[in-house]
């Protein structure tokens, strides 16, 4: 079995600079690594959570991870403790709204932000669901 210290998806985008502002500013992202013409590195110093993100077209890497990457068929999912409280707030800040705010039969409450570089961050709460 290998072990594993910590997962974090790896996005390739054309904007670090703007990326790295709407993580900041609207999650308290921390900058770890950044490096405008390469690679930004975030973590949440509340959660650990962690997001990478890679320039295209950059010689150091694999031909694989040098196209830029389509936005669509991909999302991150941030947990939240209150979702309807977050969505006031992403309302309040005047940001992309790509899903409004609503409550799933399998016990989800949510909506979905679009970030800067078109990834789309579905903001959910967890609820208890009674039964099976």
């Amino acid at each position: 079995m290998i072990e594993i210290n910590a997962m974090f998806p790896v996005m390739v985008t054309n904007d670090l600079t703007a990326v790295k502002a709407f993580y900041e500013s609207v999650f308290g992202f921390n900058a770890v690594f950044f490096d405008a013409d390469f690679y930004l590195h975030l973590v949440s110093p509340n959660s650990g959570v962690q997001l990478g993100f890679l320039l295209p077209n950059h010689a150091s890497q694999p031909e694989f991870l040098q196209p830029l990457m389509s936005p669509d068929g991909y999302v991150i999912s941030l947990e939240v403790d209150n979702a309807a409280k977050a969505y006031a707030k992403a309302q309040a800040m005047n940001l992309t709204i790509a899903m409004e705010l609503k409550q799933e039969a399998w016990g989800q409450v949510h909506f979905m932000l679009q970030d800067p570089a078109g990834f789309r961050i579905d903001v959910v709460q967890h609820l208890e669901v009674s039964g099976n």
